[in-house]
């Protein structure tokens, strides 16, 4: 198991391409080797953070439609 990332002073933000209301997820870009990441209805809930490697893989999937549109 590894330590626990502290975020008290987190800047978080939303994608600009979010259209939908404004409710989707935000990251807080500038840790060390990890993306945190939360839901945006929910500021004061948990965040999820994700090794840096394994969300620019993600993203590089959602840019080249890997995923899909909805």
């Amino acid at each position: 198991m590894t330590d626990p990332v502290k975020l008290p002073n987190a800047q978080w933000f939303k994608s600009s391409h979010s259209q939908n209301g404004g409710n989707c997820v935000e990251v807080a870009p500038h840790f060390s080797g990890v993306v945190p990441v939360r839901d945006s209805k929910d500021p004061e809930g948990p965040a999820l953070v994700f090794p840096a490697d394994a969300f620019a893989a993600f993203v590089a999937g959602v840019k080249s439609g890997d995923f899909g549109t909805i």
